[in-house]
């Protein structure tokens, strides 16, 4: 018996010698026979040990008929399986354990995570397995969450943000954007049952579409062994997800399409424009050129800021890219002062127009945007339980090499990077511009009359 085990382990040991990616220093990688990736990260600053189970799953693999069950597989994640057949016998073995847990989905990730005392790992990795490979689905179960679920979608419903997004959202991705919408429908959500909850798990719940992270102060070695025993006899699918389920291509912006919408839940007008950015796997240098200038014009320093804000022609004015494998999305998210509405709108045209003047931005600008985004990756380094999730994150959209770099390559980036960023995808492109704003001051302000495409 010790033998066999030893020789299974000194297989995984192979293993990750043959193909170990690059990875920072006290990060250990190790894939299982049957398809499974499992990180550990030693990191001894706390006596505690974290686990965490991604699975390349979200809002991109929902169709219409499904949009939003990879939120609520989420959330039935953490009631009832094989060795807690109820949630109260869940929550308990929490208590047990001493753990904190929870789990997120996003696009392109649905994660489940526990953190507790290191002395528990052997315990907890059994824990997240039993929820992870033999979930139960009761319909009482599923009845008490899908209002839980559906209430997330209603707070959103209730913040002007919320409903603008979702307006711009379905404009920008068309028939598709249930693949960007992870809260999903009410209609969906509040009609599911366990027979589709079963679906998406014989789809996307599998070792080779998963990766196990162990994190904290623990040994790696012991970690893999774990690992192994544990997980070892989770079957392989025989097939790859995401070929057998492929994810359709978002289609390019036709045309360019303002809209107004009244709702009487905005106090004050509120603003966004969204285009179709870089993704990962076609521009992964467009990425990072996205990070830094956004970094950029979040200063206090940059045009962008002293225009609209210290002019007093917006309270907020924020430009961001989101990474992702599959068509990140660049957003203009503005306030704009009510009385200064007009004025908002057509500096924000004038500024973005000169986004690839050769002095829209400076050299200390660009420097400091740069250090900025090296502190912000140094102090994400120093709470050894987000470790897991922010690889996870990158495994699922990126790689461990787009992590590791990252970093290094922002500060690579020049302003004509910048530049081409812009005129690739932002200048001269198509893109979604909302207003949400409430019936009197829609009339008092025109909104409705000169909210058009002026670039």
């Amino acid at each position: 018996m010790y033998k066999i085990k030893l020789t299974g382990f000194l297989l995984l040991l192979f293993v990750t010698a043959i193909a170990q990616p690059r990875l920072p220093k006290d990060y250990y990688w190790s894939k299982l026979p049957n398809g499974l990736e499992v990180v550990v990260i030693e990191n001894k600053k706390v006596p505690l040990a974290t686990i965490e189970i991604a699975v390349k799953n979200g809002a991109y693999t929902e169709g219409p008929e499904y949009s939003g069950l990879s939120h609520l597989f989420e959330h039935m994640f953490f009631k009832a399986n094989k060795d807690y057949p109820d949630q109260e016998k869940f929550i308990r073995r929490t208590q047990e354990l001493g753990a904190i847990w929870n789990g997120t989905t996003g696009d392109e990730r649905v994660n489940y995570f526990f953190t507790f005392d290191k002395d528990s790992l052997d315990a907890g990795l059994r824990f997240m397995n039993a929820a992870m490979r033999f979930p139960i689905y009761r319909t009482e179960d599923m009845q008490k969450e899908r209002p839980v679920v559906d209430g997330e979608f209603q707070r959103g419903e209730s913040d002007p943000q919320g409903l603008l997004w979702l307006a711009c959202g379905k404009k920008i991705w068309g028939d598709l954007f249930t693949r960007k919408n992870p809260i999903g429908e009410h209609n969906i959500i509040n009609t599911a049952t366990p027979e589709k909850m079963m679906i998406i798990k014989d789809k996307y719940y599998h070792p080779n579409n998963s990766l196990l992270i162990i994190c904290g102060d623990v040994d790696h070695k012991n970690a893999f062994a774990l690992a192994n025993k544990i997980y070892g006899d989770w079957p392989n699918s025989g097939f790859d997800p995401h070929q057998k389920y492929p994810i359709p291509e978002f289609k390019p912006l036709a045309a360019t399409d303002y809209f107004v919408k009244e709702s009487s839940i905005a106090q004050t007008p509120n603003l966004m424009y969204i285009w179709q950015g870089p993704d990962y796997r076609n521009d992964s240098a467009g990425t990072i050129a996205a990070d830094v200038f956004s970094t950029v014009l979040g200063l206090n320093s940059s045009k962008w800021q002293q225009a609209l804000i210290d002019k007093g022609l917006a309270t907020y004015a924020f430009v961001s890219y989101q990474t992702e494998k599959y068509v990140g999305p660049v957003y203009i998210f503005a306030l704009p002062n009510p009385l200064k509405l007009k004025a908002c709108y057509e500096e924000i045209a004038k500024q973005v127009k000169m986004w690839t003047d050769d002095n829209y931005i400076t050299d200390d600008q660009l420097n400091t945007a740069k250090q900025i985004l090296r502190r912000n990756k140094i102090r994400q380094s120093e709470k050894p339980s987000s470790l897991a999730s922010q690889l996870s994150y990158q495994w699922c959209s990126t790689s461990f090499e787009y992590d590791l770099d990252y970093t290094d390559n922002c500060m690579k980036v020049t302003k004509e990077d910048i530049k081409q960023y812009v005129k690739k995808y932002i200048l001269g492109k198509n893109y979604v511009a909302g207003m949400i704003i409430n019936a009197d001051m829609n009339k008092s302000t025109g909104a409705s009359a000169f909210f058009k495409p002026n670039f």
